[in-house]
Formats: structure tokens, C-alpha cells, sequence
């Protein structure tokens, strides 16, 4: 199988514009770079469909390398199909957007940059557990309170020299 590299280098050229216009911060950008990533894509996929093969029936008066896979074309065909559905769906964002703020660019939120800038901080982990909610003896220890000792609004354990207990 022959590579053709002119279907190569649209490929190439599709993909680095589309990369390049999904990180730009206007939706109406997004958009465009979504499309030309799709359309790179049915390349590729058109690419790795190779040569026409052999045919699973056909008639004696036909050569069966005429014939092409048609998985290929049904990925393309899906593809077109999810490709068409993100579209309708980012220009409904887009208008969305535009209605209600008069502009196409997205914004840094003032709360997202905070965040950003916070170290990493984990709520459940550094979280002070009491000493009533903990079922870890260890925790207790470390809050300086021993196994014999009551609990806070409990009576002691009793101990076998106490007598209190059955034998």
C-alpha cells in the first residue's frame, strides 16, 4: 500500500489548525477548530481504509478488487453524523451566549483563578475529626486520651479485678 502524502499533509494541516483554533478563547473559534478536526479525522480515516479489497459476494462477470470495504465509509458516515451533532450543539451555545452577554469570548471567573492559585487542598484529609465521631482507637491516643479512660459521657470499662463483671 502506497501512502499518498498529498492526503497526508491535509491531514497534517487540518489537524494543526483545528488543535490551534480549540484553544482560542472565542467559542465562534472553537467551533471552526472542532469542524476542521472532524473533517482531519474522516481523513484518516479514508486513509487507513487502504486499497479496495475483496469483496464478500459478487457476481462471475466481475473482478471482486473492484469493490471497496465499506466499514470505512460507515465510520466516515457516523463520524459526519456526530460531527453534524456537536455543531448544532455549540451553535446553540454560541447563541446562547451571545443573547445573553453580547460577547463571544469566554472569561476568566474571578473564583476559578482563585482556586488555581490555592495550593493543593484536600477538605476530607485535613479535616479534624472529634473524638466522639472516631472509631480508630489510634485517633484517640493521638488526642491524648488512653483506652481506659472514659469516654466523655460514659462510665469506665470495668476491669476483672473490679469484680463487676461475669467470670
Amino acid at each position: 500500500m502506497s501512502v499518498n502524502l498529498t492526503l497526508l499533509l491535509v491531514m497534517g494541516v487540518l489537524y494543526a489548525c483545528g488543535i490551534y483554533l480549540i484553544l482560542e478563547r472565542s467559542l465562534t473559534r472553537v467551533l471552526l477548530g472542532l469542524v476542521l478536526l472532524a473533517n482531519a479525522t474522516n481523513l484518516l480515516i479514508l486513509a487507513t481504509g487502504g486499497y479496495a479489497g475483496l469483496a464478500p459476494l459478487f457476481s462471475k462477470g466481475t473482478d471482486p478488487r473492484d469493490y471497496n470495504d465499506p466499514l470505512p465509509q460507515a465510520l466516515i458516515l457516523t463520524s459526519i453524523v456526530i460531527s453534524f451533532a456537536v455543531t448544532a450543539f455549540m451553535l446553540g451555545i454560541i447563541y446562547r451566549t451571545w443573547a445573553l452577554a453580547r460577547q463571544d469570548d469566554i472569561q476568566d471567573d474571578v473564583e476559578d483563578r482563585r482556586v488555581a492559585q490555592t495550593p493543593s487542598y484536600d477538605a476530607e484529609d485535613d479535616a479534624e475529626v472529634p473524638q466522639e465521631t472516631s472509631e480508630f482507637p489510634l485517633a484517640a491516643v493521638a488526642a491524648g486520651h488512653t483506652p481506659e479512660d472514659p469516654e466523655p459521657g460514659g462510665e469506665a470499662p470495668l476491669n476483672d479485678d473490679e469484680g463487676g463483671g461475669p467470670r
